[in-house]
């Protein structure tokens, strides 16, 4: 008895689908897509906010606005209120004049310790960062309340320090009772407060230039500040300008460290900068129209600060 054996015809395989790169169109499609949902969170949290208060600095809106009175539009006379106010522009000059002083000497201070890290044992550059990090984390008021502390003109460190050096008419000093010893310890207080983040930006950007380039330059003959001059600087330029204007910005913002060092003195009109000068209009004078235009006149000017950087990262290719 034979058996009929069906022999199946062995069925041919499928061509396995091999993923076929994305083109560069649906690669842009599918990255705005992907930016979407933080566009949308940005937009709303940061979006409202600033139509708010660029429709309030034209209008007229005070204490019987915030009672339920509706707002009139009146123009530019907010604008025109501000800038006819001569305390402005000695706020304006104040503050500007402050932000760069003390972004240039947060930069240098930062950069100088980024270098020192970089010379430093790694268990010795980890303790620093760490210590640096905790300073740098914590809460503004904490920090105001130890300089508080260290230059109480009663029991601060800094007259009993002076007076031991020598300097005897340094005792009981109020160090918040004229505008230059004010700005001096507003200063000293912003720079501290921002030294560790240049420091950690900068150390992660000379950390990765080749060390081969440096020790051709050491081979060289260039000592210290001319391998800074012609090797590190240029290789971190682009972050030092990054971290440089972002320090002006924040410099020229500030406003908790001026508004509870000024409740040490009385001389608040003569250490009024934008931030404070904003507050002072706004909240303490009630009038919210004159005050959101001095908070726009800051946003320009921020915005006129940053051009030249922002000009830059649209030229670079994508």
């Amino acid at each position: 008895m034979t058996t009929a054996v069906q022999q199946r015809a062995p069925r041919a395989r499928r061509p396995q689908r091999v993923s076929e790169p994305l083109s560069r169109r649906s690669e842009r499609r599918m990255a705005a897509l992907l930016l979407v949902p933080a566009v949308a969170v940005v937009a709303l949290a940061l979006g409202y906010p600033l139509v708010r208060q660029v429709v309030m600095s034209f209008q007229q809106f005070g204490l019987a606005q915030q009672f339920g009175q509706p707002p009139a539009f009146v123009g530019l006379d907010n604008f025109t209120t501000v800038l006819s106010d001569p305390s402005f522009w000695a706020v304006l000059g104040r503050s500007v004049g402050f932000c760069f002083v003390v972004a240039l000497l947060t930069m240098v201070v930062g950069t100088a310790g980024a270098l020192l890290l970089t010379a430093c044992s790694r268990p010795v550059a980890v303790s620093v960062q760490v210590v640096m990090l905790l300073a740098w984390a914590m809460p503004v008021l904490s920090s105001l309340q130890v300089f508080q502390w260290m230059f109480d003109s009663r029991s601060g460190v800094v007259d009993w320090a002076l007076v031991q050096a020598g300097f005897g008419s340094m005792a009981g000093y109020n160090w918040f009772s004229t505008p230059v010893a004010f700005f001096f310890v507003a200063g000293l207080l912003v720079t501290w407060m921002s030294v560790p983040l240049v420091v950690f930006m900068v150390y992660a950007a000379v950390t990765q230039i080749d060390t081969s380039v440096l020790e051709a330059a050491a081979l060289d003959g260039a000592g210290p500040a001319q391998a800074f001059r012609h090797v590190i600087a240029p290789s971190i330029a682009p972050v030092l300008a990054l971290v440089s204007l972002l320090e002006i910005i924040w410099d020229l913002r500030v406003f908790t460290q001026f508004h509870v060092l000024q409740s040490n003195g009385g001389i608040t009109e003569q250490t009024n900068v934008l931030g404070t000068y904003v507050y002072q209009v706004g909240l303490a004078g009630g009038n919210y129209g004159a005050a959101s235009a001095a908070a726009l006149i800051l946003l320009l000017l921020t915005l006129a600060i940053s051009a030249r950087y922002i000009a830059l990262l649209l030229k670079e290719p994508a």
